[in-house]
């Protein structure tokens, strides 16, 4: 594809208008000028013919999987090479996706030896989460005289992968979970006996009998105890909803960004994977809407959490209502071991949490079940905060009374039937996810 140039446009002027002004008043010129146009459109369409083909061989690889986080700069590499020539200059442009920004339009590169890769590094800034397809790459250079632009579009096959920005809630979980040595390590002291069977040893004063292998004992005649030890490795299940109340918009802390309420679910998700992976213990990942959608076995590793993470990055919210009755079903037919079962669902919603309490003592019965939800704006005890300015902020305030004492209610009910419910702040989601999963792991109730 050739397009003018401002050279071309600039000669057709200089020799046009002079043209069609002399011939206007003499006609004897007419003759000559008409030479000397001819001229100039048989040089500018040899021009056009002699270049046509000037980046037929220039090649260009692209990665097959560039990875990048949401809100962070990074960089497509790409390998440029020119077959049997060599370029003062050729202009690069990269159709990238709306969601994906970048602090230039084009990118300008010699490529002085033929037969030679170079690299072109261009750096780009995405904004919102997914999967992007980079399919083509925009060559441009000036024909041999300069009249035109000579312009190729070169197919590449490269994905886009944009993951959640991590880099925040690492940093206000870090301390709860990492071993930086003597400085900011948090011991934990376990308590219980543990649940795991390790080993039969002869009776002691002051073991119970509950702790008494009694078939052991009628059969050495003599009364052995059961030893048990700590479980070290247990398995852990985050339960992602993404029904239709988790597309509502909330604030991330400390930035002007809304991002829907199943995206910080998601950010928090993978904080408590990397938890679980430092501890030892194996994670593992369902999510659900109008029926359960993602099944991830709980495993562990760098490998493991590449799958979580890939799972989740383009998940968006459903317009549906969840269904808790067949994700119980799901849950109970696929995990016979028990395990801890972390909830991320929102249950302001009356309907929602009367279906939701008829379903969990199901799970509750085999599992340790905690239900998490972001607590909603506004939805607090009536004299609670400085006292209400105006008749409309009053209203506002039995409103969110309203709001929290069902919720309240709601905990009542699980806390009854052995499932903790939790209210977490918008700013500190994932570090009192992380401390929750510590607690649980120090007192052993697993």
């Amino acid at each position: 594809m050739i397009v003018p140039s401002n050279r071309l446009l600039v000669a057709t002027a200089a020799v046009l208008v002079p043209y069609a002004v002399v011939a206007a008043f003499s006609p004897a010129v007419f003759l000559a000028g008409a030479i000397g146009v001819g001229g100039l459109l048989l040089l500018v369409l040899a021009d056009a013919a002699a270049s046509s083909r000037r980046l037929v061989g220039v090649e260009i690889e692209a990665p097959g999987i560039v990875r990048l986080s949401k809100r962070v700069q990074g960089a497509i590499e790409l390998r440029v090479k020119s077959v049997g020539r060599s370029f003062k200059a050729i202009r690069f442009g990269l159709p990238l996706p709306a969601s994906v920004t970048s602090d230039r339009e084009h990118f300008r590169m010699a490529l002085p030896k033929a037969d030679c890769w170079y690299k072109l590094k261009w750096m780009v800034e995405p904004i919102d989460c997914g999967k992007y397809v980079l399919d083509s790459c925009c060559l441009e250079v000036p024909s041999a005289l300069g009249f035109w632009w000579v312009r190729r579009l070169v197919p590449v096959d490269s994905e886009m992968r944009v993951y959640p920005n991590l880099r925040r809630e690492r940093k206000s979980a870090a301390a709860l979970f990492l071993n930086r040595g003597d400085y900011g390590g948090h011991l934990w002291r376990q308590v219980s006996k543990g649940r795991e069977f390790e080993k039969l040893r002869e009776y002691i004063p002051g073991d119970t009998y509950q702790d008494i292998h009694w078939k052991t004992t009628a059969k050495r005649q003599h009364p052995v105890t059961k030893v048990y030890q700590i479980e070290r490795t247990q398995e852990v299940y985050v339960i992602l909803d993404s029904s239709r109340l988790s597309a509502r918009r909330v604030q991330v802390p400390d930035t002007d960004e809304q991002v829907t309420l199943l995206e910080r679910y998601i950010g928090s998700a993978l904080m408590l994977a990397v938890a679980a992976e430092s501890q030892g213990d194996l994670f593992g990942l369902v999510e659900f809407g109008s029926k359960p959608h993602l099944f991830l076995k709980a495993s562990r590793g760098k490998a493991h959490f590449d799958t979580c993470r890939n799972a989740l990055y383009t998940l968006l919210p459903e317009e549906a209502s969840p269904d808790f009755d067949e994700l119980v079903s799901f849950v109970r037919t696929r995990l016979r071991k028990r395990a801890l079962l972390v909830f991320l669902t929102s249950l302001d919603d009356a309907a929602e949490a009367e279906r939701f309490k008829e379903s969990i003592p199901v799970l509750s019965r085999h599992h340790l079940a905690i239900v998490n939800m972001m607590n909603p704006e506004g939805a607090s005890p009536l004299f609670t905060g400085e006292p209400a300015g105006a008749v409309a902020e009053l209203y506002g305030r039995l409103g969110g009374h309203i709001a929290w004492r069902k919720l309240h209610e709601l905990e009542l009910h699980l806390h009854n039937i052995g499932v903790q419910f939790n209210l977490l702040d918008n700013e500190h989601l994932s570090a009192d996810l992380v401390t929750q999963y510590m607690q649980i792991k120090q007192r052993q109730l697993i």
